[in-house]
């Protein structure tokens, strides 16, 4: 027969303190194997163990017992699916709160709008994809949408390209759970490229040919303001008010000759150099990525994807799909499909995101008061 552990040794392997267990086992979440009839002592099974770490590390992510009691009932890859849906709702509202202590920090020294202007802040709503072209082997293009970040990035084909992708994006990921005032957004977003280069660099080094490149394409939300940053010739583009708009300049070749007017964006969508970037992430410390501040509207929609959308599918059918029916995700599946029926020579990363109004504190307590003091 198995040998059973006494509370202080069961708490002291699990990670749980004996006072937990005992809360644990009046809620009906851990019941001990066995009590002693005269001392009340409980008593522990070590195959429990599992369950009970399994039950300290989601209290550490703040998981509430009635939610980890559903957990933990749940087969595993229910468990895990339950658990993310759990942390994207943290994040959500994590995000939430950063956007009001931002406002607090911005109103509170003089730099920002009036708590009146401020009680309606705007969020958003959002999906991201990345698939492999019909005649692609592998995917180095990378999507990521996140409640304050939403970013693509399109590794150039060899060695370290998809590891460099993925490195430019994880570079700007822990911007999204900083407090960071609108007019440090810029600063704050070029200290993140600045990083994102050096572990390219690192990538780089450890590569055959020595080499590591990769596009970047990223919008960071605070409050009303959304800063971008732009290198290579992935693109943002926005939909306001029924019209589509670029607001990025591709970094290529082809395009400076569009620009010195020595080709005709027609001449330059066909040019067999049209992919030669001139700009890039290549991890040696020269990265010059365009950073803009830009204001954003409840009703905008934007769309961040890499040359596999918007080299085969125009910017008419772009728009169609955008300024139709359906949310972020149904959107992004249609856009990829149109990728698809164009052939997909290239691989497909793209972001659909549509800025949405979100309800203040400070706006939540006046409806419950029943107006709005002035």
């Amino acid at each position: 027969m198995r040998q059973l552990l006494t509370i202080g040794a069961f708490a002291r392997a699990a990670g749980l303190s004996p006072k937990a267990l005992r809360l644990y086992d009046e809620l009906g979440l851990l019941r001990p194997t066995a009590v002693d009839g005269e001392s009340g002592y409980r008593f522990y099974d070590p195959t429990q163990l599992e369950r009970a770490r399994l039950i300290a590390w989601l209290r550490r992510l703040g998981m509430p017992l009635a939610r980890i009691r559903r957990v933990c009932d749940l087969p595993a890859p229910a468990a895990a699916a339950e658990i993310a849906g759990y942390w994207e709702q943290v994040l959500v509202e994590t995000a939430a709160r950063g956007q009001l202590a931002t406002f607090l920090v911005d109103y509170l020294s003089g730099r920002g709008s009036t708590v009146e202007e401020a009680a309606t802040m705007l969020g958003i709503r959002y999906a991201a994809r990345s698939e492999s072209g019909l005649v692609r082997t592998s995917n180095e293009d990378t999507a990521y949408a996140g409640p304050r970040l939403l970013a693509v990035a399109d590794g150039v084909r060899g060695s370290g390209g998809d590891l460099a992708s993925t490195a430019a994006i994880d570079a700007l990921k822990p911007l999204e759970t900083l407090a960071v005032p609108a007019e440090d957004l810029l600063g704050a977003l070029a200290e993140a490229v600045g990083e994102a280069d050096r572990a390219i660099g690192e990538i780089a080094a450890a590569t055959p040919s020595g080499e590591a490149v990769t596009t970047l394409t990223a919008l960071l939300w605070s409050g009303s303001r959304l800063a971008l940053v732009h290198i290579g010739d992935t693109r943002a583009y926005l939909v306001r008010d029924g019209e589509l708009f670029q607001i990025t300049h591709d970094h290529t070749y082809v395009q400076g000759l569009v620009d010195e007017g020595r080709l005709t964006a027609e001449e330059a969508a066909s040019h067999p150099q049209r992919s030669l970037l001139a700009r890039a992430l290549t991890g040696t410390g020269g990265a010059q990525p365009d950073l803009s501040l830009h204001g954003a509207l409840a009703g905008d929609r934007y769309l961040l994807c890499s040359d596999g959308l918007s080299a085969v599918v125009p910017a008419g059918s772009l728009l169609e799909v955008l300024a139709g029916p359906g949310g972020p995700q149904q959107v992004l599946d249609e856009l990829v499909a149109r990728a698809y029926a164009a052939g997909a020579p290239d691989n497909i990363a793209c972001v659909v995101a549509d800025v949405v109004r979100l309800e203040t504190p400070a706006a939540a307590d006046a409806g419950r008061g029943g107006g709005t003091r002035r």
